[in-house]
C-alpha cells in the first residue's frame, strides 16, 4: 500500500513538473519590438507666464533592479526604509530649460551624477525649481535657478519623502519647510529576529464596518513600530544657503499648507491608534493652525479613527472634512460638515453644509452654504463670487452653483443641473488664473469667467472656449476647434485681451505639440515644441472610430485598426483582436455617447493590443463595453447578458464591414477588463481565445464591494456568485492566457485572484496559461517584463487565433 502511495505521490509530482514552464525572458517579434523600444518625448512643465518651460526626461520603462529593491509594505504604503521614499516612484534622469521665445533648450548644469529626479516644483515666484534627488542611502534637496539654468544641492540626503513631497516652498521664495528624518530615529525591527511576544487580535464592538479589501495594511505591534518609525519626521526651516533652523520635532506629519499671505501654517499629523483594516489616510488625525514663528494657534479639526463608515458612494465619515484655505482671502479656512451624519441612507433636506472660519480663529466659523448633494468643491473668485458644486452617485446628477461668499443668505443660484456621465453636455471647465497670494482663482473678465470644454459630439470632438456671463448666466461661445483632420486640446487662455491660448494639437501620425493660437486673428498658430513621432513604422495603418448599435438599441463604438497595405475593397478576413474595460451607466443616453476621435495621436503600449497591427491582425480598441442599470435596476443586476451583447455588437460590426473571419476573434482586458474576458470566455462562444491581465475573478474575496458596486455579498449573493466566473470555471473552455503582477498593489486584484483562477481551471480541464511577472505591481514598468509579456501575448495570439 505504501508502495503505491509513493508511487502515486511521484507521479502528482512529475504532473506538477510538467506543468510548469522554466523559461527566461523573451523580447516579442521585430515588428511589436520596433514600436516597443522606443525613447520617450519629455514632460513639459510652463510658467504661468508662459516665459519659461522645464523638459523633464525619463527612461521609457523602469529596470528589473529598480524594482528589485528593498520594501516594507506598511499602512496602504510601499516605501524603501533605506531610501525613505515610494518604492514605487518613477524617476526622471534629466532636466533642460528653454525659453519659450527661443527654439534651443539649455542643459540644467550642475546635476547630481546618475540624478533619480523627482518631486519637481515651481517656486512662488517661478524663478526657482525645487527637486529631489533620491541617493543609494536617502533623498536630498535640490534647488535650480531658472534664469541661468544651474542646480545646486541645498540639503544632505537625510530627507523624508515617505509620505509625498518632502518639502513646501515659503512665500518669500528663499526658504523652504522641509521634512527631515529624526536624528534619534529608532532602528527599524526585523521580524525574522524579534520574535512576537503573543498573538496578534482583533476584536469587532458590533458596528457594521463595510470596508473594501485594502492591500498593505498593519498586521501587527511589530508593523506598527516600524510604520511609526519611517514616517516620522522633524520639519525644518530651511533657506537656499543651506542654514537650517528646526521649526517642529519629531511627528507624522501627513500635510503641511501656509495661508495664502503666508503668516499662518496648517499641519496634519496621524495620531495613534492604528489600523489593522484600513489605510492611513483613515487613521485618526489631527489639524493645528500655526503662526510664522511655529506657535500653536488653533487646534482646528481632530478626526478620530475611521474604520466604520456607512454604505454606498455618497456617504462620507462624520466631522470637519475638505479643510483648506481660501485661495482668494490672506487666511481664511473653508471646510464642509455632513449634515446626515454623512449617511447617504438618511433622508434630510440638505446633506452637506459648508463653514469658513477667520484666521485667528478666535470667533466661531460661519456658515457660508448648504448642498443638497454631497459637497463636490468649490471654486473661489473673488470677495463676492464662488462656484460650489455638489453631486449624487446614484443618480449621476451633479449641479453647480454661483454664490456670493460675502452674503450667505443670498439663495444660490444654479448654473449648471446635469447628468455627471453625458459627455455631450459637459460645459468645460472655468478658466483660473493666479492672484496676488499666487493662489489660483476663477477668471474673472469684467463680469465673465470662461469655460473650456472637450467638446465632444454626436459629430465628433469640437474643443471650445464659452464666456460665461457672471450676471445673466448666459454663456457666448468665441471660439470652436473645426480642426477636420487633427486633434486640438485647448489647454489655458494666456491674454484674454489679444485672445491668445496655449493649445496641443496632435494628429493619428503627429507626436502631440504645444501651440500658442491666437482666437481673436484666424488660423494664427506659433508652434512651441517639435516632438518627432517615435513610431513611424505604423504611420500607414488604417484608422477609423466605428459606431455601432447594440441589439437593444444602445450606440456603442471602437477605433478600428488595420494593417498597412490592407487592401479594404478586396477584403481579406482577418483575425480580430478586442480590447475593452467595461463602465457603468444609469442610463442609456450617456452610455452611448462616444468620447473617441480618429486623429488622436496613435500611441501604442503595452495596455493595448495596437501592436498586433503590424502582424497582419485587425484591431478594435477601447470597445464600448457599457452596463447599465436605469431606474432602481443596478447595472449589475443583468450584467453577464449586457457583456456578452456588447461583445456580440462589436464583432458584428467589424464583420459587416467585411474584414474579419469571426471564427478568429480574440478579447482582452487588464483589471476589471480582464474580469471581463473571464467572463466572456465562460458564458458565450464569440471568441477563440482570450487574454486577461491583473484582474479579480472571484467576487465572495472582494465581499464589500467591487468596482462601482455599492452593495456588499450578502445584499446580493446571487450577483456576486453569477458575475464570478471562478464559479463557472466547469464552464470555460476557451484557451486563456492569464498575466498578473507578482506584487499587485490594487484593492480586490490580489495576485492570489489569477492563482486560484488558474488552479480551478486546470484542474477542471480548461487549456490556460498563468504568466507571473516578477516585482510588478498593478500596471507593470520593468522593461524585461513588458517586452516578455509582448511575447507572451504574440504566441498565444498566433497558436490559439491566427493559425
Amino acid at each position: 500500500m505504501k508502495s503505491i502511495f509513493r508511487s502515486l505521490l511521484l507521479f502528482g509530482f512529475l504532473q506538477i513538473g510538467i506543468a510548469q514552464e522554466n523559461i527566461n525572458f523573451q523580447k516579442p517579434s521585430p515588428e511589436i519590438l520596433a514600436l516597443a523600444d522606443f525613447q520617450r518625448a519629455p514632460s513639459v512643465s510652463m510658467d504661468t507666464k508662459k516665459q519659461y518651460m522645464l523638459l523633464s526626461y525619463r527612461n521609457t520603462y523602469k529596470t528589473l533592479d529598480e524594482l528589485n529593491q528593498e520594501e516594507m509594505r506598511l499602512g496602504g504604503l510601499r516605501i524603501n526604509p533605506v531610501t525613505n521614499i515610494s518604492s514605487s516612484v518613477s524617476y526622471v534622469n534629466n532636466l533642460k530649460i528653454r525659453k519659450i521665445s527661443d527654439k534651443n533648450e539649455v542643459q540644467v548644469s550642475g546635476l547630481p551624477e546618475n540624478p533619480k529626479i523627482t518631486n519637481v516644483s515651481w517656486s512662488p515666484d517661478e524663478k526657482k525649481i525645487g527637486f529631489t534627488n533620491t541617493t543609494s542611502s536617502g533623498v536630498e534637496l535640490w534647488v535650480i535657478d531658472v534664469t541661468n539654468a544651474s542646480a545646486k544641492k541645498i540639503t544632505k540626503d537625510n530627507l523624508n519623502a515617505n509620505l509625498g513631497s518632502p518639502y513646501n516652498w515659503m512665500k518669500d521664495n528663499e526658504t523652504l519647510l522641509v521634512k527631515v528624518l529624526p536624528a534619534n530615529r529608532p532602528a527599524l525591527i526585523d521580524a525574522k529576529k524579534d520574535l512576537p511576544k503573543g498573538p496578534t487580535v482583533s476584536v469587532s464592538d458590533g458596528a457594521k464596518s463595510q470596508n473594501r479589501t485594502y492591500p498593505d495594511l498593519l498586521k501587527n505591534k511589530q508593523d506598527e513600530q516600524n510604520f511609526e518609525t519611517l514616517v516620522t519626521s522633524e520639519l525644518y526651516k530651511i533657506s537656499l544657503s543651506g542654514k537650517s533652523e528646526l521649526f517642529k520635532s519629531g511627528a507624522i506629519y501627513a500635510g503641511e499648507s501656509f495661508s495664502p499671505d503666508g503668516n499662518y501654517l496648517m499641519i496634519t499629523t496621524i495620531q495613534r491608534p492604528y489600523s489593522y483594516v484600513v489605510p492611513l489616510n483613515r487613521f485618526p488625525q489631527n489639524t493645528t493652525v500655526y503662526d510664522a514663528s511655529g506657535k500653536e494657534v488653533k487646534v482646528v479639526n481632530e478626526v478620530p479613527l475611521t474604520e466604520i463608515m456607512p454604505k454606498g458612494f455618497s456617504s462620507v465619515r462624520k466631522g470637519k472634512r475638505n479643510m483648506s484655505w481660501r485661495a482668494d482671502k490672506p487666511a481664511t479656512l473653508s471646510y464642509v460638515v455632513a449634515l446626515d451624519q454623512g449617511d447617504q441612507a438618511v433622508k434630510v433636506e440638505y446633506r452637506d453644509e459648508v463653514f469658513q472660519w477667520n484666521a485667528p480663529f478666535s470667533s466661531e466659523a460661519t456658515s457660508l452654504v448648504k448642498t443638497p448633494q454631497r459637497y463636490g468643491g468649490m471654486i473661489w473668485g473673488n470677495e463676492t463670487t464662488a462656484m460650489v458644486s455638489d453631486d449624487w452617485y446614484d443618480t449621476r446628477n451633479t449641479k453647480m452653483y454661483l454664490i456670493n461668499p460675502s452674503n450667505p443668505n443670498q439663495t444660490p443660484k444654479i448654473m449648471f443641473d446635469r447628468n455627471s456621465q453625458d459627455i455631450y453636455s459637459d460645459p468645460g471647465n472655468f478658466e483660473m488664473k493666479k492672484n496676488q497670494f499666487n493662489r489660483y482663482v476663477l477668471a474673472i473678465e469684467n463680469d465673465n469667467a470662461y469655460l473650456i470644454g472637450d467638446g465632444h459630439t454626436k459629430d465628433g470632438q469640437f474643443p471650445f472656449i464659452d464666456e460665461y456671463n457672471l450676471k445673466t448666466l448666459q454663456s457666448k461661445r468665441i471660439y470652436t476647434s473645426k480642426l477636420k483632420d487633427k486633434k486640438e486640446d485647448l489647454l489655458s487662455i494666456e491674454d484674454f485681451k489679444k485672445g491668445e491660448v496655449l493649445v496641443s494639437i496632435q494628429s493619428k501620425n503627429d507626436y502631440p505639440n504645444y501651440y500658442f493660437r491666437n482666437i481673436k486673428s484666424k488660423d494664427k498658430l506659433t508652434q512651441i515644441t517639435s516632438f518627432k513621432n517615435p513610431f513611424e513604422s505604423i504611420k500607414n495603418v488604417y484608422k477609423e472610430v466605428i459606431k455601432y448599435k447594440r441589439k437593444d438599441g444602445v450606440d456603442l463604438s471602437g477605433t478600428l485598426y488595420l494593417p498597412a497595405g490592407y487592401d479594404r475593397t478586396k477584403k481579406d478576413k482577418l483575425p480580430l483582436l478586442i480590447w475593452a474595460y467595461p463602465a457603468e451607466f444609469k442610463d442609456k443616453n450617456s452610455a452611448g455617447q462616444s468620447d473617441k476621435n480618429p486623429n488622436e495621436f496613435t500611441f501604442p503600449s503595452y495596455g493595448s493590443f495596437v501592436y498586433w497591427v503590424t502582424k497582419g491582425y485587425a484591431v478594435l480598441d477601447d470597445a464600448s463595453f457599457p452596463i447599465i442599470g436605469e431606474g432602481t435596476t443596478e447595472p449589475n443586476d443583468t450584467f453577464i447578458t449586457q457583456l456578452v451583447d456588447d461583445a456580440e455588437a462589436a464583432i458584428n460590426a467589424v464583420d459587416n464591414l467585411g474584414y474579419i473571419n469571426r471564427n478568429k476573434v480574440a478579447i482582452g482586458g487588464h483589471s476589471y477588463g480582464a474580469f471581463m474576458t473571464a467572463n466572456l470566455l465562460s458564458h458565450c462562444k464569440l471568441f477563440a481565445c482570450g487574454i486577461a491581465r491583473s484582474g479579480a475573478y472571484n467576487r465572495t474575496l472582494t465581499p464589500f464591494g467591487f468596482q462601482m458596486e455599492q452593495r456588499n455579498y450578502w445584499d446580493v449573493p446571487n450577483v456576486y456568485n453569477e458575475m464570478s466566473p471562478f464559479m463557472t470555471a466547469d464552464k470555460m473552455k476557451t484557451p486563456l492566457l492569464l498575466v498578473h503582477g507578482d506584487a499587485d498593489n490594487n484593492p480586490g486584484t490580489f495576485t492570489l485572484q489569477s492563482e486560484r483562477y488558474y488552479q480551478a481551471l486546470k484542474g477542471l480541464g480548461a487549456p490556460v496559461r498563468l504568466v507571473l511577472l516578477p516585482k510588478e505591481s498593478h500596471g507593470y514598468a520593468a522593461k524585461d517584463n513588458i517586452l516578455h509579456l509582448l511575447w507572451e501575448q504574440d504566441q498565444f495570439l498566433e497558436k490559439y487565433l491566427k493559425n
